[in-house]
């Protein structure tokens, strides 16, 4: 690390330290030097504190990928049409993962990519729309290749083994 980037590292830090701090009035005008805007009226002393932290170190580090920020966009486009944003807990994969699933006694591999998935040299969007592709029938991606749980076998398989549960899982890095 350079001279200059620990130093910008520390003065972040500093910055940081120094905002639980700050008076409501002192939060909001650190608000308007960031975000070039006022805050409302209505942000607790809290979320101002947090939301400044989190634009500091934007400033500083640099701002999420393309893809968090449009899984943001796509929550605040939902809570702002129905009042409520779905809850996303999807595993995060890494590229070059591959997912295997046995399907009818044929193996299926599908490589992550950055952008999507790789199934038999094509590239997709989903697990969704490959699972459609090998069963022919409409299937959630993520449960298919074992990623999540149906809702009915989460209930009852509290009692299963940590051998059914290794078997259960398809994922492999």
């Amino acid at each position: 690390m350079t001279a200059m980037a620990v130093r910008q590292k520390d003065v972040s830090r500093e910055a940081l330290s120094r905002l639980p701090k700050l008076d409501i009035r002192e939060l909001r005008e650190e608000w308007r030097r960031l975000y070039k805007t006022d805050a409302s009226p209505h942000l607790s002393r809290e979320l101002l504190i947090r939301a400044v932290a989190y634009r500091m170190q934007e400033v500083a580090l640099g701002c999420l990928r393309p893809e968090p920020q449009r899984q943001l966009r796509q929550i605040a486009m939902e809570l702002k049409q129905t009042g409520e944003g779905a809850k996303r807990f999807r595993p995060q994969l890494k590229p070059g993962t591959r997912l295997m699933r046995e399907w009818q006694g044929r193996t299926y591999e599908v490589v992550v990519l950055d952008d999507g998935f790789s199934w038999q040299g094509t590239r997709c969007n989903s697990l969704s729309a490959i699972a459609r592709k090998i069963t022919g029938t409409a299937w959630s991606g993520p449960l298919f290749f074992g990623l999540k749980q149906n809702r009915s076998a989460s209930r009852r398989s509290s009692q299963a083994s940590p051998r059914e549960m290794m078997e259960g899982g398809h994922a492999t890095s």
